[in-house]
């Protein structure tokens, strides 16, 4: 336990993010006794940073927490050996799963916008893998700009004022996906990766930064910049009840209610 003591649990950290993590875990019941979680791990500051406080969920709050790194292996050549040796030092060995959705989606179907079909391709070898493994859950690293930027892209690209869920029970895998960093800036992320010298893995993809969702990051991060309440602001409108969002709590069993939008439903 000194170990965390002495890297993400500091006096600071609980005031400056954990509390947001337990609270958004609390509230959509993200973690409960005897998961088994995939984890989806790019190598990204985002999916490490996830797996970081998962480890420290484990250690503190969820004794029987069974963590399961996954790596879905796009076809870039990226050196991944220190995100192995960082999960292998934590006790959660990491799964690579070598695929080909980098070849299909530039050089077979020449997506002009990629990300979506990448995406869908990703999701589709992770929910294998983690079904392969006897998981329950799979968590994804998605965080309060992804939150923003989803609710943009929508908006500006499709005429809808929707956004990912926190919590999303997919229907024909069984499998329940959840987003434990939805209350967390990407800029918490960034510096907590860079103090602790996580293992980040830059990304091989040959259009990144060159994407609608890039444009909407970019648009986050200015919106966020001149008005540091937008994050929330948006969440405590987006979380009201009553009003357009899909995201109302999931109570405690024991209440004898559930939000069924956040229970039922393919999607992610």
């Amino acid at each position: 336990m000194k170990e965390w003591e002495e890297t993400i649990v500091r006096k600071s950290d609980n005031k400056w993010f954990l509390s947001k993590i337990k609270q958004a875990v609390r509230r959509y019941r993200l973690l409960e006794p005897g998961d088994r979680v995939a984890v989806g791990l790019s190598g990204g500051k985002d999916s490490v940073f996830l797996l970081h406080v998962l480890l420290f969920l484990r250690q503190t709050s969820y004794p029987d927490l069974q963590l399961f790194p996954v790596h879905v292996d796009l076809g870039w050549e990226e050196d991944i050996g220190p995100l192995e040796d960082y999960c292998r030092e934590h006790g959660v060995p990491l799964t690579r799963e070598k695929t080909a959705i980098g070849d299909i989606v530039f050089k077979v179907r020449e997506e002009p916008n990629p990300c979506a079909l990448c995406a869908h391709l990703r999701r589709g070898a992770l929910n294998n893998v983690a079904l392969a493994l006897g998981c329950t859950k799979v968590a994804l690293g998605h965080h309060a700009d992804d939150v923003l930027a989803t609710f943009f892209l929508n908006l500006i690209y499709t005429g809808c004022l929707d956004t990912f869920l926190p919590r999303t029970q997919l229907s024909r895998s069984g499998l329940t996906v959840i987003r434990p960093l939805v209350y967390i800036p990407e800029q918490t992320i960034r510096s907590v990766a860079a103090r602790e010298g996580l293992p980040v893995v830059k990304s091989g993809c040959p259009a990144a930064g060159r994407t609608k969702r890039a444009e909407m990051r970019d648009l986050v991060r200015e919106l966020t910049g001149r008005y540091p309440d937008l994050y929330r602001r948006f969440l405590t409108a987006w979380e009201s009840p009553g009003g357009l969002s899909t995201w109302g709590p999931l109570v405690r069993p024991a209440d004898g209610k559930k939000n069924r939008q956040n229970q039922v439903g393919e999607g992610e």
